[in-house]
């Protein structure tokens, strides 16, 4: 058994890229978000399908196929620590699975309870809608474990078969690209749900071999993927965004396509090039505190960031009595993206500011219950023996 010294520490460089991508994906929600209002309520929009030559700014902005990939690297680790420690690998995965999806499904009961709850008093047809662009975000929370939910038999893959794994997992993604858009199998598209994340992911587990490996081999990969995008959106099958825009054929992240795999080629090798440069930041006291930071509050962030954007805006239209974002994309929308951060993270910190009471009351709580059941037992074991010792 690997002994405890020499399982694998946590690494800040990781850390610190799983943390930004959150954070990345909060500002773009915040910043280019465009609300429309229809018949059954609001729907989300953004400016790319409004701005020419905009959708390129996704190809780096479009930042959780590498997620997926330092939480490979970052799974891979934390299991090697509870390996050392003589867990299993299924209370591993159960543990990661709890840690990932009881907020979600918090949020999920406290939103849902609120339209249960506001329904029966008033009609709002328009709240349903709204309830659901609010949860919207969450579908990364359910597709990551759906991952770590395999997380086993990836790992598996990767001890037999080293590199042959993403080699697959990239040919399969596009043969199911190829059955949906060339045999009209529309549906086998969600099938790489698992695969093309499955493949971000995979690629985690040879973050160590990559990271030692030459530059040349990062700029490599960086020209790769580069090469390997262009030439689909070249072909006019695939959508140059990395996001949905209204108005595409189809989204290349819903389910993700066989663009988001180059795309995660192209970003590894980018984030490799410069990963010695951030290092070097990152031993500073000031950045250990920041990563440390962000590490802390970038998951509650990210599930939070669209209730507290619509605090902001029920709060901005109860007060000038209209929506407090324009809907137009003009000279004035552009200068207000600054506010538009800004304004939605104040009121967002608030609900940071109860989430984290709330779990470390309930930490005490838990602490407290264990301390408790812990003297019980003990008591029921001193007078269980003092009986032994009577009848004896």
């Amino acid at each position: 058994m690997q002994s405890p010294q020499t399982a694998p520490a946590r690494d800040p460089f990781i850390d610190f890229v799983r943390a930004t991508s959150l954070v990345v994906v909060v500002i773009w929600h915040w910043a280019f978000t465009i609300l429309r209002w229809e018949a059954d309520g609001p729907h989300a929009t953004n400016p790319i399908g409004f701005t020419k030559g905009m959708w390129v700014i996704t190809w780096v902005a479009q930042v959780m196929p590498l997620f997926f990939f330092v939480g490979g690297c970052a799974n891979l680790s934390a299991y090697e620590r509870y390996r050392s420690k003589g867990m299993s690998m299924w209370s591993f995965v159960t543990s990661r699975l709890k840690d990932l999806l009881a907020p979600a499904f918090i949020l999920i009961a406290v939103w849902w309870g609120l339209l249960i709850g506001v329904s029966a008093l008033v009609d709002l047809s328009w709240l349903r809608t709204s309830v659901v662009l609010i949860l919207s975000p969450l579908w990364f929370a359910f597709s990551y474990a759906l991952v770590v939910l395999f997380f086993p038999m990836f790992l598996a893959l990767h001890r037999r078969f080293s590199f042959l794994v993403p080699v697959w997992l990239a040919g399969l993604a596009a043969l199911i690209d190829i059955a949906r858009f060339s045999h009209d199998v529309p549906y086998i598209a969600w099938l790489n749900m698992l695969v093309v994340w499955g493949l971000a992911h995979q690629l985690g587990f040879f973050y160590p071999a990559l990271k030692s490996a030459p530059r040349r081999v990062h700029h490599a990969m960086a020209w790769a993927g580069l090469f390997f995008l262009l030439a689909l959106v070249w072909s006019r099958i695939y959508p140059g965004s990395m996001v949905g825009v209204p108005g595409d054929k189809f989204s290349n992240m819903a389910p993700p396509s066989l663009a988001i795999v180059a795309l995660v080629v192209l970003q590894i090798g980018l984030l490799l090039s410069v990963r010695e440069w951030v290092e070097a930041r990152l031993s500073t006291p000031r950045w250990s505190r920041f990563v440390s930071l962000m590490r802390t509050y970038s998951m509650p962030l990210y599930l939070l960031h669209t209730s507290g954007l619509a605090i902001f805006l029920v709060g901005g239209y109860f007060l000038n009595g209209r929506a407090p974002l324009s809907t137009e994309i003009s000279w004035r929308w552009w200068a207000w993206r600054p506010f538009a951060i800004t304004l939605p993270l104040l009121t967002t910190l608030p609900l940071l500011w109860v989430v984290a009471k709330l779990v470390k009351a309930s930490q005490k709580t838990v602490k407290a219950a264990s301390s408790a059941v812990a003297a019980a037992a003990d008591t029921v074991s001193d007078v269980a023996r003092s009986i032994a010792d009577r009848l004896d």
